[in-house]
């Protein structure tokens, strides 16, 4: 006699387990399905985020190579220099130059005649003050001393000193761009100082191509870049003021003669700019010569 099983082998009991093991791992396979759905969905935006963090912190500090601009030079005209000036600032304004010389105890801020080279106008810095770059700003010339962190406002007349002023830093050059005071410690960094108050606004790092740029020094602001001494090279650095970068080189290499070192001359330092007429003046420390130079591009 046949079972009623055997008849209809799809109730079989012995088929049973099987369908339930089938069934326990199909819902075994949907419950991962679920839970990698469910990961995703909570990962992914977070994986995009990071990836866009990641992104905007490269692009932050990396720094994209850029080919700069080489200039050399023609000298238009050669002034007398003081051979005891140890410059480290320069500027021309109606006519004259003003120069802040440095060295403690032979410091001086002093208006000279550029054509001869004459001190017009002196005032002694303290001994104790090491005088660095200078600037005209207004009715006012500006003062930096090295690391004594004071600097001196002094009317541009009469040299009265007005006030005085700190900051944190060494001073090596100051110049302005109308609204800001620009200054310099030697480090690759620029400060952006409120030339009221002379607290730090903002500051920029200098890069030359991929590379800080270590020893700027006096400064002059020139067609809206900041021209820079590089201490102790006999080169200029011109720089992009938004963005810190180095848009060109001067090459300076070459400006005295053999005679002009019978007596001792320190570094290439002072760069002035007479707006009205477009003259670029440079020199350097003990220098016996001051020169009107025009910018040639490398060729």
């Amino acid at each position: 006699m046949f079972s009623p099983h055997q008849l209809n082998p799809s109730r079989s009991t012995t088929n049973r387990p099987i369908e339930q093991v089938l069934r326990r791992r199909t819902i075994g396979v949907g419950s991962k399905v679920t839970f990698v759905n469910r990961f995703l969905k909570l990962f992914f935006p977070v994986l995009i985020v990071i990836l866009a963090v990641i992104v905007v912190v490269f692009r932050r500090d990396s720094k994209i190579p850029e080919i700069s601009t080489t200039y050399t030079y023609e000298i238009i005209n050669t002034f007398p220099h003081d051979r005891k000036a140890f410059t480290q600032g320069l500027v021309f304004e109606n006519g004259v130059l003003y120069e802040g010389t440095g060295l403690p105890g032979r410091s001086t801020l002093r208006k000279v005649e550029l054509e001869t080279g004459k001190v017009l106008q002196t005032h002694q810095l303290l001994t104790k003050f090491f005088g660095e770059g200078i600037t005209i700003y207004g009715d006012n010339i500006i003062q930096l001393t090295y690391q004594e962190n004071v600097g001196f406002v002094y009317n541009k007349d009469t040299f009265e000193l007005l006030r005085k002023f700190n900051y944190p830093t060494e001073g090596w050059g100051i110049t302005h761009n109308g609204s800001h005071l620009i200054m310099s410690d030697g480090t690759p960094t620029l400060y952006f100082l409120d030339p009221e108050t002379f607290e730090q606004v903002s500051r920029i790092k200098v890069y030359d191509r991929n590379s800080p740029l270590w020893g700027l020094n006096e400064l002059e602001y020139i067609d809206g870049q900041i021209y820079a001494n590089v201490w102790p090279d006999e080169r200029i650095a011109m720089i992009a003021p938004d963005t810190g970068r180095v848009v060109g080189w001067i090459d300076m290499q070459g400006l005295l003669a053999p005679q002009d070192y019978t007596e001792y001359v320190d570094v290439f330092n002072g760069i002035a700019y007479d707006k009205n007429n477009g003259r670029l003046f440079v020199t350097g420390k003990y220098w016996p010569k001051l020169f009107e130079i025009k910018l040639i591009p490398a060729k």
